[in-house]
């Protein structure tokens, strides 16, 4: 399996868009669980690492440091 790079305040797109309709998400947490912010209403979900990586489809901006 390809190992995806991601890093906290990535935007990201995941497979499934949100049912808000937006298909932009921001990662604000990371750990063992990953927490991501919906763009488009402000919902925050937290998934464990292996899913999110697994449902992410690519990352649309890359936050520099």
């Amino acid at each position: 399996m390809i190992e995806k790079e991601f890093g906290i305040k990535d935007v990201v797109e995941m497979k499934k868009a949100h049912p808000c309709g937006v298909n932009r998400w921001q990662i604000i947490r990371m750990g063992m669980d990953i927490r991501i912010k919906c763009e488009g209403c402000g919902h925050s979900v937290m998934i464990p690492r292996r899913e999110f990586a697994r449902k992410m489809k690519k990352v649309l901006v890359k936050h520099e440091e």
